[in-house]
This record gives C-alpha cells, sequence and structure tokens, in this order.
C-alpha cells in the first residue's frame, strides 16, 4: 500500500513539475500601421517569473529581453538594428494576450 502512494505521489510530482505555461508556445499578432500591415510572431517561453523567446516580424527576428511575468502581466523588451523597445501586456485568456508599446496595442492570438 506504501509503494502504491508513493508512486502516485511521484506522478502527480512529475505532471506538476512538467506542466507547461499556458502562455508557453507560438503566438500571432498584425495591426494597421500607415504603411501597411504589421504582423508580428511570438514564441515565448516561461521559467518561474522570467519570460523567454523570440520576436519576428519583416524587419528581423530578435531575442525578448527583461523578459517577466507577474501573475496576468508580462513585460519585455527587444532590440532590432540599435533601436530598444519596451512592451508590456495582460494574458486576457490561454489564447490572448493585449500587448502594448511606444507604437500602440495589439491583440496577439495562441497558435
Amino acid at each position: 500500500m506504501k509503494k502504491l502512494f508513493f508512486s502516485l505521489f511521484l506522478s502527480i510530482a512529475s505532471l506538476v513539475a512538467f506542466a507547461q505555461n499556458p502562455i508557453d508556445g507560438s503566438w500571432k499578432g498584425s495591426r494597421e500601421t500607415p504603411n501597411g500591415t504589421f504582423e508580428v510572431n511570438y514564441t515565448f517561453k516561461a521559467e518561474g517569473n522570467k519570460l523567454t523567446g523570440t520576436w519576428k516580424t519583416q524587419f528581423g527576428e530578435t531575442t525578448l529581453e527583461e523578459g517577466l511575468i507577474d501573475g496576468k502581466k508580462i513585460s519585455y523588451s527587444i532590440s532590432l538594428n540599435g533601436n530598444k523597445m519596451s512592451y508590456t501586456g495582460e494574458i486576457v485568456s490561454d489564447k490572448e494576450i493585449v500587448l502594448k508599446s511606444e507604437r500602440g496595442e495589439m491583440k496577439i492570438t495562441k497558435q
């Protein structure tokens, strides 16, 4: 009986340890600009309160910097061609995040 409970405990502990954060994965969004549609693809990975990943657009690809998660709030910055931009966001659901930067607001959805 003790072996059964111990095995069950290890199984549950393993599932919790390897559970994926809902933000993990590929996300996509777009917004209209004076120069046309701006499309962006993200890959996010949460590790505790640290957010890592990539940002990819028609202008290039770069890694997220200074990424943080605080409950449903996220923040990070990107550097591309010598320019640094900061972003904040709110996780609306497992499938939607609203991002804000100095250039405006964009809704991204999980792919």
